[in-house]
């Protein structure tokens, strides 16, 4: 017993004495012969209803983020905006250096008058053959032959547009632009880098931080009580019906805005055991950004439940004890059934009615059978009241 007491050196030290009722005081019955009942605190068990904030550790990203890669091979000609900036969609990042871009656009819209002119003289072959065909002056073939070529002519012609629209899609490409509104990243690449399509590193990320997604493992047991905590025949209704959630930032300070539960994963990791949430939040100010970390906090409701301090109990052997007050006002240790803890109380699941008294501290040394006079909480304060008077 000795040795269960040295494992437990972080214990406070309050349970430290109240482990000291159990291991001297439990030879003994009743009170020493003569010895005036001791007054002790004393708490009578009612039933409440308290939510509990379980915090889970989570990583925040923004709602959407966006690697900025070229499209082109070039050199960086331009960059418009520094690392960190906020920028507008359709506002300008890089400009490639686009000179060859634009004498290939040239090179194609020339390529293209070439085919309107081949269209058009083939158009004229087969209007000049079709009433000499009518008049039987040429043969069927020629007028034939005339009109396949037209239809090549025009084949031809599609093939030069499609070849315009590429060229002018390229030279659009030399022009880098943010696709939504965020907050620029790291820029790795200098004016004058060399840039290509197929290269691994992107120019920069864009980040739309206007909302924030926070993720976050919940384990298995803890699922199994988010679902049967919240009202709904299934998932995306459990999620829409339950109450908002709250986020605590890396320095444990309480972001000002709440946020909601939205998405959950499809399948648990084997690994840990645990399923993904995504908690979304409001972040209109930009306070947060992608890779901060933080803190959700999740409520769970108990209904009618009992709850003791914890101050007022005891470990012993991997059990939990708190001293009732019986039948004479003979006290007795009582093993209780901890299911979950609420700030400095425990929520009791077994051991302990409504009705029941339990003391409160001050019972270093008890035996079990002991009597004592109990006080209330307002008893106390008022015999403190007297005493400063």
């Amino acid at each position: 017993m000795l040795k269960n007491i040295r494992k437990r050196i972080g214990m406070p030290a309050l349970h430290i004495a109240m482990l000291s009722i159990f291991l001297f005081g439990c030879g003994g019955r009743g009170n020493a012969p003569g010895a005036q009942a001791p007054s002790l605190p004393v708490m009578k068990i009612e039933r409440s209803s308290p939510v509990v904030q379980r915090e889970y550790s989570s990583l925040i990203e923004g709602v959407v983020t966006v690697e900025v890669r070229p499209q082109v091979d070039g050199t960086l000609q331009e960059i418009a905006v520094d690392e960190g900036a906020f920028v507008k969609r359709g506002q300008l990042l890089f400009s490639i250096d686009d000179r060859v871009y634009r004498e290939e656009l040239k090179s194609s819209l020339a390529a293209r008058n070439v085919a309107k002119a081949a269209l058009e003289v083939a158009e004229i072959e087969v209007e000049r053959l079709r009433p000499l065909v009518k008049n039987k002056v040429v043969s069927q073939i020629q007028l034939k032959q005339a009109m396949a070529n037209h239809r090549s002519a025009k084949a031809s012609l599609e093939q030069a547009e499609a070849a315009v629209q590429t060229a002018r899609i390229n030279l659009g490409y030399t022009r880098i632009t943010a696709p939504v509104d965020g907050y620029i990243g790291d820029i790795p690449f200098r004016i004058g880098s060399l840039v290509s399509s197929n290269q691994q590193e992107q120019l920069t990320t864009l980040t739309d931080v206007h909302e924030v997604q926070a993720y976050f493992s919940m384990s298995e047991i803890d699922f199994a009580h988010f679902k049967q905590q919240y009202p709904g025949s299934s998932i995306e209704e459990k999620l829409a019906l339950m109450p908002p959630v709250t986020l605590l930032l890396a320095d444990d300070s309480r972001y000002p805005l709440k946020g909601r539960l939205d998405a959950v994963s499809g399948q648990f990791d084997r690994s840990t055991a645990s399923v993904m949430f995504r908690a979304t939040f409001p972040n209109p100010d930009g306070i947060l950004r992608s890779g901060n970390t933080g803190k959700v906090s999740v409520p769970y409701r108990y209904e009618n439940v009992v709850q003791v301090p914890q101050a007022s109990t005891a470990d012993l052997q991997d059990r939990i004890f708190v001293v009732k007050v019986g039948e004479g006002n003979a006290v007795t240790r009582t093993p209780i059934t901890v299911v979950d803890r609420n700030n400095l109380d425990y929520i009791v699941g077994g051991g302990l009615e409504e009705g029941d008294m339990i003391v409160l501290s001050g019972f270093s040394r008890l035996p079990d059978g002991a009597v004592i006079s109990p006080q209330t909480a307002e008893e106390v304060e008022g015999s403190g009241q007297d005493k400063q008077n």
